[in-house]
């Protein structure tokens, strides 16, 4: 029998546990549009615990819960500041313009990761002929910079500097998890000062589905959260079913995203025995692997490695991005580096 590919194209792909699975059959519900659903009350009042926050509202999907989030803070007719590859530039189909009438103004980096001086040089003058700055959006992990960590003091002079301006911060936090793990902080440390702040369940976590946005109810009203939320179309019902996973991974599967990213350690140190390739040196749970040979291409490298038994996705012309998850095993990384030098070395 043909062994399983070893799955590293996103810690999204990880399937619900058998407890997983029982928590979800198990849970209490009831109608969150009409009359709130307990279990996800339940979860929405740990996570706004979590990052010291007031309250937060349960979301179906990361990219919506982002969405909400620069809805909430900035005006139509208002630029986004943000690092120039972050996700809500490149993988959320131009949200900010088409959903709230905003302008995203990039800021380019060396390492994907803002600081307080690129935001302040990248705030201009108010005059007539260019827009205001309307919000400020920081990614924490940073996912196209291979899952690079935003330490807390950058957070905070960055807030310093928004506050100065008169700007609230937006914190797409989708693997803030994994950033406080990494830095043995507590996750509420990385969230200070943000006004909204978005965490995800799907991907370190292990859960099928789901996201919440925290916020400090002196910037932001609960009903108004909401109202955004089902302009989006995402009133839910019974939505316990779905945040009982999320509330069995916070019991269950924070304290072990240290494996995960020991895993990417080790899939980073494997690969880099290989002259084919050039692994980066992950932070957290992903790995960057550009291609060094003038023949080879994401293209034509990603179905040979399929063949072989290993799946990663392309980030670039001759770049692949690996990412461990709880689905993978250090013997699987170990297998999946083998395959990886094997068929590209």
């Amino acid at each position: 029998m043909t062994a399983r590919p070893i799955d590293l194209r996103s810690d999204t792909v990880t399937r619900p546990s058998a407890a997983m699975r029982r928590a979800i059959a198990e849970a209490e519900v009831g109608d969150d549009v009409l009359d709130h659903d307990p279990t996800t009350r339940r979860l929405e009042q740990r996570v706004a615990e979590l990052l010291g926050k007031d309250d937060a509202l349960f979301f179906p999907s990361g990219t919506q819960a982002n969405q909400a989030g620069v809805g909430l803070l900035a005006r139509p007719g208002t630029e986004l500041l943000l690092e120039a590859d972050a996700h809500l530039v490149h993988y959320e189909l131009a949200g900010v313009a088409a959903n709230w009438g905003v302008q995203i103004r990039p800021i380019a980096t060396v390492d994907g990761l803002l600081t307080a001086a690129l935001v302040r040089s990248a705030l201009r003058p108010a005059t007539p002929h260019v827009p205001r700055a309307g919000a400020i959006a920081v990614e924490n992990t940073h996912n196209a910079a291979g899952g690079k960590v935003m330490a807390p003091a950058t957070m905070e002079a960055i807030v310093a500097v928004a506050r100065a301006a008169g700007l609230p911060v937006h914190l797409d936090g989708a693997r803030l998890w994994n950033a406080a793990a990494a830095l043995g902080v507590p996750v509420a440390r990385l969230a200070v000062g943000a006004a909204t702040v978005m965490v995800s369940f799907s991907k370190g976590l292990g859960c099928p589905v789901g996201s919440c946005l925290a916020f400090a109810s002196s910037t932001v009203e609960r009903a108004r959260v909401s109202e955004v939320r089902k302009r989006l179309g995402g009133g839910m019902r019974q939505s316990g079913v779905l945040s009982a996973a999320a509330l069995y991974a916070l019991d269950h599967h924070l304290d072990r995203l240290a494996e995960d990213h020991a895993n990417a350690r080790l899939l980073a140190e494997r690969l880099a025995e290989c002259s084919a390739v050039r692994p980066s040196v992950p932070e957290t749970n992903i790995v960057m692997i550009d291609l060094t040979r003038e023949g080879d291409s994401a293209e034509v490298v990603i179905p040979r490695l399929a063949q072989a038994g290993v799946l990663v996705v392309p980030f670039g012309p001759r770049r692949l991005r690996a990412v461990t998850h709880l689905d993978v095993a250090r013997a699987d990384v170990e297998r999946a580096a083998d395959i990886l030098v094997a068929t590209l070395g």
